[in-house]
């Protein structure tokens, strides 16, 4: 027994250090360290040392590789980095995930850019099995316009139907009011509350004006889609003219289908808004 336990110790000690079991974990870490001090370039040719070198992690060094060519904006190549990591067949979810929307957000950019080529990339996204690949998928379609969006109408309506998450839901409403909005007042229709269902009624009167210089007529819920998703600018500048925009809509809906909400600018224009 002794003699074979020296003879083992011996061979390894003659082992070249590469091909011991430690050696693959120093090749990861320094895969690993060259990523996350975003050396991407020398990153990459290390996680190619990681799949070349054929142990545990050589599945998901694809994946990385493709990561780091996305760090790069290579954003072709890194697509079709992603595709070879998924046809490999991998087995974490995880990593499966985020590769499909990573392809998912490069196919629009390319779109974007003029490679229209990569639009099927996100439309077969949208059968995905996975919800967070195929909600993805609709938001990133729906970005590039009515046009080619369309097809995502279906998924966004899943949204409004199953999801609780307020940002995720009103992202979702935003996309339907570019693509279609019929099918945002469709899908809304059966959540809506009382006042919801109604008509906000905005008329605006110039200083010493007979008839109102503007007259608009919006319904409740897409009012409460743009008030809630006014950019901090549009506030800033509303607030600089003496509108506060979260307070008006709170006392506007808190008021009665009777009342009239008055606000009177320094200027002398007045606007005047009521629920019907």
């Amino acid at each position: 027994m002794k003699r074979l336990i020296s003879a083992l110790a011996v061979a390894l000690l003659l082992t070249p250090a590469a091909a011991r079991p430690q050696g693959e974990g120093e090749t990861l870490r320094n895969a690993k360290t060259l990523f996350f001090d975003r050396q991407y370039e020398d990153a990459r040719d290390a996680w190619r040392d990681v799949r070349a070198g054929g142990g545990s992690s050589a599945e998901a060094a694809l994946y990385w590789i493709a990561r780091c060519s996305d760090k790069l904006g290579q954003n072709a190549r890194a697509l079709e980095e992603y595709g070879a990591y998924l046809d490999s067949g991998p087995a974490d979810r995880t990593l499966r995930e985020e590769a499909k929307t990573s392809r998912v957000a490069l196919a629009a950019k390319l779109y974007k850019s003029g490679k229209t080529r990569h639009l099927d990339v996100l439309q077969r996204a949208l059968d995905d099995s996975s919800r967070t690949v195929r909600y993805f998928a609709a938001l990133q379609l729906a970005s590039l316009g009515p046009e080619v969006g369309r097809p995502a109408v279906v998924v966004l309506q899943e949204i409004l139907k199953d999801e609780t998450d307020p940002d995720l839901v009103e992202r979702a409403k935003l996309a339907l009011l570019r693509l279609d909005r019929a099918a945002l007042a469709a899908s809304t229709s059966s959540s809506r509350g009382k006042t919801d269902g109604g008509w906000i009624r905005v008329r605006i009167w110039e200083k010493g004006a007979s008839k109102p210089q503007l007259a608009l007529n919006v319904p409740v819920f897409l009012a409460d889609m743009v008030f809630k998703n006014l950019p901090q600018e549009a506030r800033d500048e509303l607030r600089e003219e003496g509108f506060d925009a979260s307070n008006f809509w709170e006392r506007l809906k808190d008021s009665g289908p009777a009342d009239i909400l008055t606000v009177d600018s320094d200027d002398g224009t007045r606007i005047q808004v009521w629920i019907e």
